[in-house]
């Protein structure tokens, strides 16, 4: 015998599915619904199916745009430099740059970090259209933006060596000083992340 409705068992579900929410937090987030007005769920639910139906990622960088979009706005921007690229795990941790007003490259998201025991691997990861993009806009920077884990620095070695080999004479640089180890670039502080940016070096 059910002790909820069948829709909000559902709901409660649908937030399971979430990454960090648990059974209890799924059953708190469900209730607080309930108790909102119907202008208020309805406007969730709009957004929430706004995510898949007017939004995309850009073909070139793979930041997340608009879906009535053809390329990102930063690319596109004339005053970006295409010459400095950062590349990034995830396309959030792009805000975080963009918060510290110091870096006026553009971006690359690799969609992730290799991590061969949650089965990604490199050829997973946009790695190859990152390669395409230093001869096509004439990189000769990449800055390894990726995340101070065992994951972001596999990935940055990776990376250093493919694009060694490939361009040896592409600087390739990592964020310095300022970053513990352990910390996912979305929550770096702007302070400490400006500082990583300013004092990044050769890998």
């Amino acid at each position: 015998m059910n002790v909820l409705p069948k829709p909000l068992q559902e709901l409660i579900d649908a937030f399971t599915l979430l990454p960090g929410v648990g059974q209890k937090t799924a059953e708190r987030y469900a209730y607080y619904l309930l108790k909102q007005s119907g202008s208020s769920v309805d406007k969730l639910s709009r957004s929430l199916s706004g995510i898949k139906n007017n939004i995309k990622f850009c073909p070139i960088t793979f930041a997340i745009i608009s879906s009535d979009e053809d390329l990102s706005s930063l690319y596109k921007d004339s005053s970006r430099n295409k010459q400095i690229v950062a590349v990034v795990a995830e396309p959030f941790d792009i805000l975080a740059m963009e918060k510290t007003n110091k870096f006026t490259g553009t971006y690359h998201v690799l969609g992730g970090l290799i991590s061969p025991l949650d089965d990604i691997h490199a050829e997973n990861l946009h790695i190859r259209e990152l390669i395409n993009r230093i001869k096509t806009d004439h990189v000769n920077e990449i800055i390894l933006a990726t995340n101070t884990s065992v994951e972001g620095e596999t990935t940055s070695l990776y990376l250093q060596k493919q694009i060694k080999e490939l361009y040896p004479d592409v600087e390739v640089t990592k964020l310095a000083r300022g970053l513990p180890i352990g910390l996912d670039i979305e929550y770096a502080d702007q302070i400490t992340l400006t500082r990583a940016l300013e004092n990044r070096q050769s890998f």
